[in-house]
């Protein structure tokens, strides 16, 4: 009995603890009252000060009946401040917690978004067309006749656009080296697995001259080993 009473004193330590810090740190605003502020500051542009009310309130009231809003501005804030990562995490993370939400669309939009507005350049990584298309197919087969279903069919022959362009600059540069399969591995990519962007003409004629190069050097050393591993996405792996 007395070695219950120890363990039961040792158990209830903690919890007194935890409720005189909560105590202690009682919360400075009510959750109105952070909604109200979190709103104000986002409606004005500083999303910095909206982005600390709306975690406070999320912290603070995880209950209430602000949460799922606080969660939802945070995200939009960090995106509006073009910090497109943080922005991900916070949208990736209210899909996850709120599957059936009614505003899981928008939220698949903007996922999409943030990959899309860090497209860059054909000659640099391609991740973010591809995780952008990928977001993007995804809002249009859970909701095919969704406002931003239709917004995201308008991004996708972008990110296919970069996508093509990427196959043909890597097989160009791969025929200029002379590593004539994996050239044309890229340029069959470009004619077969993507639409007509202008570059078909060219990729076809490149294939033609890869396929005689090739047949030419039948027999001889292979020159193209390690080189036909796509290269798409993951960063400038290829030599310069």
């Amino acid at each position: 009995m007395k070695r219950f009473c120890i363990v039961l004193c040792l158990c209830l330590i903690p919890c007194f603890m935890l409720a005189a810090g909560c105590a202690k740190h009682k919360p400075e605003k009510t959750a109105d009252e952070l909604a109200a502020e979190g709103l104000e500051y986002f409606e004005k542009g500083d999303y910095r000060e909206a982005i600390t009310s709306y975690e406070r309130l999320r912290d603070w009231y995880p209950f209430s009946v602000y949460a799922k809003d606080a969660e939802l501005k945070v995200a939009d804030a960090y995106y509006l401040l073009e910090e497109y990562d943080q922005a991900l995490v916070a949208y990736q993370t209210y899909y996850q917690l709120h599957p059936t939400d009614p505003r899981i669309p928008y939220v698949l939009y903007r996922i999409g978004r943030c990959d899309f507005d860090q497209m860059v350049s054909v000659d640099r990584d391609q991740t973010p067309a591809a995780n952008a298309l990928e977001s993007f197919r995804r809002l249009i087969d859970q909701f095919p006749d969704h406002e931003y279903a239709a917004k995201a069919e308008e991004h996708i022959q972008e990110c296919l656009e970069n996508l093509a362009a990427k196959e043909h600059y890597v097989g160009k540069f791969y025929f200029k080296s002379k590593h004539y399969k994996a050239a044309l591995h890229r340029f069959k990519a470009v004619v077969n697995d993507y639409p007509d962007f202008g570059l078909h003409a060219e990729a076809k004629e490149y294939i033609e001259r890869c396929n005689a190069l090739i047949a030419s050097s039948a027999g001889e050393e292979d020159t193209d080993s390690g080189y036909e591993q796509p290269i798409v996405s993951g960063g400038n792996v290829w030599p310069e």
